[in-house]
């Protein structure tokens, strides 16, 4: 029987489900290895003689166990080989109690050796019949909140992720506190900060040799506080999916899901507290959106709604403030604002930042990599919306609205609102507008028409020609599945 080490090298990770690019895990194709190598426990032994699924649920000497032997048991689903494991799902079958149904689908996802030893006491335990796909049983236990983990399923949560990097200790851990089901936190592919955020990145005037590198038609995240002006390529925030950066004399963080195509520019700079948060990037999902951590207090947080969910700033009352973003062309941003500052292409990583490099396949896919619900089906999952968040008052609109009506008047809450939107750039912006009437875009497009003369169109708001203006508000993009998911039941016009 041979044993590996559990310093196991970045090329020899093994990922089911996980993304796949240069600085991310590689799927080992070393049979020899597999899980074993993967967790760092015994490798499994070869059968004499093949099991099948109806027989791998064998009558068990006793039923009766208490906690301790149940975790031991968790633990062992992926740390014997299949003879062994078989018996283990034997007694926690007979036991009946679905309380480890959460680790069995947990294992599922690792166990590349006879995974049906897994699947068979799933399907005994729970009635379902969904084979060996981790996908569709991770849907179906987020549809099933009312199945709850064993007592201590949080060190069992540590002692997984901890076989992927030790460092996911800080995050998952015993007794840690949580808002969200730690059953459906999953590993996204990538150790902790294996996706390294931008800290106040180098910056270039677009007369810069090093900001050469831009394409007219790439797009790029921009942003103007007090008159600061800055871009931020979306080819290389796909790379780091995070900056933290003050702008204006802000402190900011723009957090940028790729798989939820969602980039929200929040305030890290909280009343009371001494210095402002910085963010990086866990390593960890949740229903396919990153949960980020803050560098002080290794709290994760969820990217959609800027509140801790897990660690010690849970029931905080912390929910970071939404700042306005535009995703646009560079070609578009730069006749707007010849004054802005663009990332240096030099971001001291070494990075292929050739544009969709990274995400090319899955923005072009209408699958996700992960699974999470999609409950409304009014779009299709990765169409885009834009997300207005206004305190209590939320609301969304498909981008599809703006394709024959770039100009549209609505309301939230009980504010009267006028949104300017362009689909194949992805840009929306949001601003007041009282009892003002807009009906359509100048030729020039830089401005908005009203009755009483053009309204010029800035970051900050529209301005008429008598220097009225009408504030922006803050908004962001996603994929249609994260919002109806995260924000289930809040208004959106689809139509």
């Amino acid at each position: 029987m041979a044993s590996y080490s559990t310093e196991i090298p970045q090329e020899n990770v093994i990922v089911r489900g996980g993304r796949s690019r240069d600085r991310l895990v590689i799927v080992n194709t070393s049979k020899s290895a597999l899980i074993a190598a993967f967790l760092g426990v015994v490798a499994l032994l070869p059968l004499s003689q093949p099991l099948t699924a109806q027989s791998a649920i064998a009558p068990p000497a006793s039923a009766q166990m208490d906690n301790v032997e149940v975790q031991k048991l968790a633990r062992d689903i992926l740390r014997v080989g299949t003879l062994e494991r078989n018996s283990v799902m034997a007694r926690l079958v007979e036991r009946g109690d679905t309380d480890i149904v959460p680790a069995l689908i947990q294992s599922l996802r690792f166990l590349r050796q006879d995974p049906w030893t897994v699947t068979a006491a799933l399907e005994s335990l729970t009635g379902e019949k969904l084979g060996g796909d981790w996908n569709k049983w991770m849907l179906w236990q987020e549809a099933h909140p009312e199945i709850t983990p064993f007592e201590g399923f949080d060190a069992y949560k540590e002692w997984v992720f901890t076989k992927i990097d030790p460092n996911f200790s800080l995050f998952i851990n015993p007794g840690v506190a949580h808002t969200i089901r730690l059953e459906e936190i999953t590993w996204g592919g990538v150790r902790k900060d294996g996706i390294p955020a931008l800290v106040n990145p180098p910056l270039v005037t677009p007369s810069d040799r090093d900001a050469g590198y831009l394409e007219d038609d790439e797009l790029i995240f921009g942003v103007e506080i007090n008159g600061d002006v800055r871009a931020y390529p979306l080819r290389m925030l796909d790379w780091h999916e995070m900056f933290n950066d003050v702008i204006g004399g802000v402190p900011v963080a723009l957090a940028y899901c790729t798989l939820c195509g969602s980039g929200i520019l929040f305030e890290t700079d909280i009343e009371g507290r001494d210095a402002a948060f910085e963010f990086g990037s866990s390593g960890f999902l949740y229903r396919s959106n990153k949960l980020m951590y803050d560098r002080e207090t290794n709290s994760l947080w969820n990217q959609f709604t800027g509140q801790p969910v897990v660690g010690e700033l849970v029931d905080s009352g912390i929910e970071l403030r939404v700042r306005p973003v535009a995703i646009t062309s560079w070609q578009k941003w730069l006749a707007r604002h010849p004054d802005t500052k663009v990332l240096s292409i030099e971001t001291g990583f070494s990075r292929d930042y050739t544009p969709g490099k990274p995400y090319a396949s899955y923005f072009n896919s209408p699958d996700l990599m992960f699974p999470t619900q999609i409950n409304d089906t009014r779009l299709a999952p990765k169409d885009y919306v834009f997300a207005l968040r206004l305190g209590t008052d939320e609301k969304a609109w498909s981008l599809n609205l703006f394709a024959d009506q770039p100009v549209l008047s609505d309301t939230i809450g009980d504010r009267k609102i006028v949104l300017i939107g362009d689909p194949e750039t992805r840009t929306v912006r949001a601003y007041e507008s009282g009892d003002i009437s807009f009906s359509k875009l100048a030729k020039n497009a830089t401005a908005v028409i009203s009755p009483d003369g053009e309204w010029d169109i800035t970051e900050a708001a529209l301005i008429a020609p008598d220097n009225r203006q009408l504030a922006r508000l803050p908004g962001h993009v996603a994929y249609w599945f994260a919002w109806q998911n995260f924000r289930a039941g809040v208004e959106t016009r689809v139509n």
